[in-house]
């Protein structure tokens, strides 16, 4: 298929920190629908050497029903609230008379991509109009390179941010799991040497100053060490790699949707979820020889036992075999939570993502005080709320251009349908 010509450079767009890569849309739907995940939607133009004729304009697609609303409203919250509520349980919840706990990252990430694979192919195949092939999940070589450093970083971020949740709570984890911006805006002032407007910058500082009040207010030290290391500085820091390998799993899907048009986001789900899944199953096979090299030392594999983690994850298990039913609900959840998220995009305008995607991290939160019996301080709060608060005036302000350019947009095509009629008419 020919390579579309851009009619204007594609101009890179901050991604926000309520946007993660479960909440990315693809050039090809933003162009078919006019929606995006906080994106100019873009038209192009395509050129031949052998016809000139026009191509027509894309059909408006119908707007969809309230009950289609609601049921991707609820399908998302019902999913990732109940992902992070397993994700919690899992990684807190201590097994057996000697109170083991589940510490297997790698292994609960393969299952996961493992079904979100399977998932992305099943939602390729029921999105494909009738008549047309399915799209290859890799539609030429050139792609592959990208595709597999996005898999790359995805792999390894999951590992970071578990490792974290050994060092702080999960209140802390989800709070600045929702900072996205901050490693994002890094990588691209940095690497890209663009410049944001002043909204921005105080945005960053209003929810870099919320995670730190709330981070030095965590509880007693008596608290934090019958529950974890205490050693928040660390944890704080292995979060941060983290969200830097989100932000550059984030940028790299937006090149590639740019890029390598048409793409979808069915397609990048199926793709980033079995090539992540064949990186870290190749881990899990090496692991019982890496475990006892100077990498396994250093990164303390021995932690999840001699044998390698996908032995020592078989054989709790098996000394614990209801666990199995929370680690596939996470995978199933996490799957069935992309699938929604992306019909969304491709239903609705993403503001109502950016709405529901805030709330539902917020009511995160309130579920984990309310299932795990976490307490927050009055500073605490107050560190939440400049978290949020800086989200919210972020969105709006986001939700405000957005709209602003739609109405630009529309106003531009009504005048140049007018120019045209009056052209036929004379």
């Amino acid at each position: 298929m020919a390579r579309s010509k851009q009619a204007t450079p594609i101009r890179r767009e901050l991604s926000s920190d309520y946007s993660s890569k479960l909440d990315r849309v693809p050039q090809q739907s933003r162009e078919a629908v006019g929606k995006g995940n906080g994106h100019v939607s873009l038209s192009t133009t395509t050129t031949t050497t052998t016809s000139t004729a026009k191509v027509p304009p894309p059909s408006a697609k119908k707007e969809a029903g309230i009950v289609t609303l609601f049921i991707d409203v609820a399908g998302i919250y019902a999913s990732f609230l109940t992902w992070a509520y397993l994700q919690e349980k899992l990684t807190t919840t201590t097994y057996g008379a000697d109170g083991e706990r589940f510490k297997f990252s790698v292994f609960l990430l393969t299952i996961q991509s493992l079904f979100a694979a399977a998932g992305g192919k099943i939602f390729t195949v029921l999105s494909t109009p009738r008549g047309q092939p399915v799209p290859s999940m890799i539609p030429n070589g050139k792609i592959l390179p990208p595709l597999l450093l996005v898999a790359f970083t995805n792999a390894l971020a999951a590992p970071f941010g578990y490792a974290a949740l050994a060092h702080i709570d999960y209140i802390t984890f989800i709070l600045a799991k929702s900072c996205k911006l901050l490693p994002v805006m890094f990588l691209h002032i940095t690497v890209f040497r663009r410049r944001y407007p002043l909204y921005k910058y105080l945005v960053v500082a209003a929810v870099t100053l919320g995670v730190a009040v709330f981070t030095l207010h965590s509880g007693s030290k008596k608290h934090r060490l019958a529950n974890h290391s205490g050693q928040t500085a660390w944890g704080m820091l292995l979060l941060g790699v983290n969200l830097l390998f989100d932000g550059l799993t984030n940028s790299t899907q937006d090149y590639i949707f740019s890029t390598f048009q048409p793409y979808t986001g069915p397609q990048m789900m199926m793709a980033n979820n079995l090539l992540s899944s064949a990186l870290t199953g190749s881990y899990l096979l090496l692991s019982p020889w890496l475990v006892h090299t100077p990498f396994g030392q250093w990164f303390n594999m021995a932690a999840t036992g001699g044998a390698g983690e996908l032995a020592s994850a078989l054989a709790f298990l098996g000394r614990h075999p209801a666990v199995w039913r929370d680690v596939l609900g996470f995978a199933l959840c996490g799957c069935v939570g992309q699938v929604f998220i992306f019909h969304t995009l491709s239903t609705f305008s993403s503001v109502l993502l950016v709405t529901v995607t805030v709330t539902r991290k917020m009511f995160t939160m309130i579920l984990s005080v309310l299932a795990f019996g976490h307490r927050l301080s009055s500073m605490q709060w107050l560190g939440v709320g400049l978290v949020f608060g800086g989200i919210g005036v972020e969105g709006g302000i986001a939700r405000r251009e957005k709209l602003a350019r739609e109405a630009a947009k529309k106003k531009a095509s009504a005048a140049a349908a007018a120019a045209a009629g009056g052209k036929k008419k004379a």
